[in-house]
């Protein structure tokens, strides 16, 4: 069963800000990076409970040939993306972003 997605608003603003970032290092390179993200969000709605929890019941995905990470909450009826960050980012201020998430 396929679960629907929700982005979050910050996750939706996350994705936009890194998808131009690519897109001026390489035109085209914002394209590839979405086509990642979007792989990713196909993998969590056909199974979203194969990641697991990491941080008060959020989980996340690693994007493919991209340093970042996608976080999200499986409820019972949908997911929730709460953010999109780099891999490397300091664990602490991603704690503080998915707080008030879902």
């Amino acid at each position: 069963m396929t679960l629907p997605i929700v982005l979050r608003r910050a996750a939706e603003i996350d994705l936009a800000a890194i998808e131009d970032w690519y897109d001026g290092q390489r035109h085209g390179l914002g394209i590839e990076f979405r086509e990642a993200v979007d792989h990713a969000i196909a993998r969590i709605a056909g199974d979203p409970l194969a990641y697991p929890e990491r941080y008060r019941g959020t989980r996340r995905i690693l994007l493919r040939r991209f340093p970042y990470v996608l976080w999200y909450r499986a409820l019972d009826d949908f997911v929730v993306v709460l953010a999109c960050v780099h891999g490397k980012r300091d664990p602490r201020e991603v704690r503080a972003r998915l707080r008030g998430g879902a």
